[in-house]
């Protein structure tokens, strides 16, 4: 927590909204795609490209993160992280993020200290601007980060691209945040390096940007699960996708949890979301980028097989079911 708290001022409803928008933004390092940054009604960034990619989520205590589970360093580096994601798969590169955070008046300085803190070390790494938001009270804490990028004269890598003949490569970490999940769900905090996966996703940011260069024809951040969101490429491009398990990489450290556990970490690896590693359909063996590894092929028709055969049980989270 920082030392310059007016005395008495332990929550939010205490500092009141100004001061606390003023705490977490004054002094803060901005990269050079920020003109600027917060205390106007607006941010300016820097668009050379004459386009902006934008993208939004939402995540809400509860439901996309456990205070009981996770830092509140970790719930804003995750908040920045899964909306970077998001504009990077589309063959962007980041440029800034916009905050609104809703919280219960008796939510301390701190905390909301913490997450902040969360945010603006993501956006560092990413090398991207926190440039605003908004704050505003909640009976629930929220967070919605919106995500900006440029596209630096590249058409966009939409899901609707892939072709007959594409074959798919992924880059990022696959299963590790599920493994996490299901040893959180089991009440353990270890392997620390698999609880973290969950609690704190790590998205290759630099690789979007690269597949678009390389040629990429689809693109999307895997969130909800590879095998769903490979479905979601198949859809808009009206194409078949198979996935090859044999060329998936099943990291020893999630063999040894599903092994303690008695689950398969194959399924964690084909349907488990939240990693934000990218997922991309390209023109041949040879236009796969370095850092990438293929793991299957498009082909006429529609739908997702595993091994030439459809996957039983679900494919990966969807909202209400």
């Amino acid at each position: 927590m920082r030392s310059d708290t007016p005395e008495g001022a332990g929550t939010v409803a205490d500092l009141g909204e100004f001061s606390l928008i003023q705490r977490l933004t004054v002094g803060r390092a901005q990269p050079p795609s920020t003109l600027l940054g917060p205390g106007d009604d607006a941010a300016v960034v820097v668009a050379s490209d004459g386009r902006v990619v934008a993208s939004t989520d939402v995540l809400v205590e509860g439901v996309h993160f456990r205070l009981d589970w996770s830092t509140p360093e970790q719930v804003g580096h995750k908040a920045v992280a899964v909306n970077l994601a998001d504009v990077t798969a589309m063959g962007a590169t980041p440029t800034a993020v916009l905050v609104g955070l809703a919280c219960p008046p008796e939510t301390t300085v701190e905390l909301v200290d913490e997450i902040t803190t969360g945010m603006w070390k993501e956006a560092g790494r990413a090398r991207v601007g926190l440039v605003g938001g908004d704050i505003v009270s909640s009976q629930t804490l929220v967070i919605s980060v919106t995500a900006l990028g440029d596209l630096q004269g590249r058409a966009p890598v939409l899901r609707s691209g892939a072709l007959v003949g594409d074959v798919v490569a992924v880059c990022g970490r696959l299963g590790w945040s599920a493994a996490g999940l299901a040893v959180l769900g089991r009440g353990f905090r270890s392997p620390v390096t698999v609880v973290n996966a969950h609690r704190a996703p790590e998205p290759p940011y630099a690789a979007g940007a690269q597949a678009a260069m390389s040629g990429a024809t689809a693109m999307i951040d895997v969130s909800d699960g590879l095998l769903a969101d490979l479905d979601h490429i198949a859809e808009a491009s009206g194409v078949a996708i198979d996935v090859r398990t044999d060329l998936l990489e099943v990291h020893q450290r999630l063999v040894d949890v599903g092994t303690a556990l008695g689950a398969d970490p194959r399924h964690w690896v084909l349907t488990g979301g939240e990693d934000h590693a990218l997922a991309a359909t390209f023109p041949g063996p040879g236009a796969v980028p370095e850092g990438w590894v293929t793991i299957g092929t498009v082909w006429r028709g529609d739908g997702i097989t595993v091994d030439g055969r459809p996957y039983e049980g679900p494919g990966g989270w969807q909202h209400w079911r």
